[in-house]
C-alpha cells in the first residue's frame, strides 16, 4: 500500500492519514477487475480525492514516511495534479523526487548520505552529534527549521535549539505542538 496524508483546506486543517491501495479504492465487487485495470496511482489519487469529499479548493497531500519517495512517482505526481492536488512530501533526503512535487521538506538523518539538497525547507532535527546545523547551512533551501529532539532531555533540547536560533538566524524553531500537548 501507499500511504497518504490529506489536509483538509480552509480554516480547519484536519490531517487524515490512510494506507491506500487498488483494494481499498473501489468497491469490493469490481475489485478483482479494477486490480487488472486501473493503474494503482489511478486508484489512489481517487481514493484521495474521495476522502477529500466535493470541494477542489485548497488540496493538499502531504506525503511522509517511512520514506515516501520509495513510492512516490511521476504518475502518481501526474494523477494527483490531475485531480487538482497540490504534492508535498516531507522526506530524508536519500532519494531524487520525480518532477512536479510542489513543496519540498527534507529531514535529513545523521549518517545516511543527501541526494536531494534542494528544496522549500530543510527540518533539523536537533541536537544529533553528526548532523549539525553547519553541515546543512549550504544547501539551497528556502526555509531552515531546527526541530528539538523528543525523548528524556526534551526540555534540555528545546532550550538548546532555542539558544541556537537566536544565535543563527537562518535557523528558526519547529516544535511537534502534539508532542508538547500530550497529543497522540
Amino acid at each position: 500500500p501507499v500511504c497518504a496524508e490529506v489536509c483538509v483546506g480552509g480554516a480547519e486543517r484536519v490531517p487524515v492519514r490512510a494506507a491506500f491501495s487498488v483494494k481499498t479504492a473501489v468497491p469490493e465487487e469490481e475489485r478483482e477487475a479494477a486490480a487488472e485495470a486501473v493503474p494503482v496511482w489511478v486508484a489512489l489519487a481517487a481514493a484521495v480525492a474521495a476522502c477529500w469529499g466535493e470541494t477542489t479548493a485548497h488540496r493538499l497531500v502531504v506525503c511522509t514516511g517511512g520514506e515516501p519517495l520509495l513510492q512516490l512517482d511521476a504518475p502518481l505526481v501526474e494523477a494527483l495534479h490531475a485531480r487538482d492536488f497540490e504534492i508535498a512530501i516531507e522526506t530524508n533526503g536519500t532519494q531524487v523526487p520525480p518532477p512536479g512535487i510542489d513543496w519540498i521538506c527534507v529531514s535529513p538523518k545523521a549518517d545516511a548520505p543527501l541526494a536531494l539538497t534542494t528544496g522549500n525547507e530543510l527540518k533539523l532535527v536537533y541536537p544529533q552529534p553528526k548532523a549539525m546545523p553547519e553541515r546543512f547551512e549550504a544547501l539551497d533551501f528556502q526555509h531552515f527549521f531546527l526541530q528539538p529532539m523528543d525523548g528524556p532531555n526534551q526540555a534540555e533540547n528545546i532550550q538548546a535549539a532555542i539558544a541556537y536560533c537566536l544565535a543563527h538566524p537562518k535557523w528558526r524553531l519547529s516544535l511537534q505542538t502534539h508532542k508538547l500537548t500530550g497529543m497522540p
